[in-house]
């Protein structure tokens, strides 16, 4: 069976309830060193399950590149400041690409 290495870099998805709170993240996350960029995706309309019934919000994507190793940082950092009860934090593998972007990422995370 062949061995699946761990990804060293990883995308963070994380919904927000506004812009406003959404610029407050991204700027905790890159002043501490935890991202490398932040991109911030307004007029996400979102339907989900909450409290037994489909509800929906209009919110705000991030986008965060970053390294695998401060996933636990940034759930960390992010439920302190998010408004919501149930924080959507997602991260998923970057599995190739350029690089140059790639070490561009090591060079500004902490």
């Amino acid at each position: 069976m062949a061995r699946t290495k761990k990804p060293e870099h990883i995308v963070v998805l994380i919904t927000v309830a506004d812009e406003e709170e959404a610029r407050l993240i991204s700027r905790v996350l890159l002043k501490q060193r935890k991202a490398a960029c932040i991109n911030i995706m307004p007029g996400v309309n979102s339907l989900f399950w909450w409290q037994e019934r489909i509800d929906s919000a209009h919110e705000s994507l991030l986008v965060v590149k970053t390294r695998a190793v401060l996933l636990d940082e940034i759930i960390q950092l992010v439920k302190e400041i998010h408004s919501y009860d149930v924080h959507e934090i997602i991260a998923l593998p970057i599995i190739g690409g350029n690089q140059d972007y790639l070490e561009w990422i090591d060079n500004e995370t902490d």
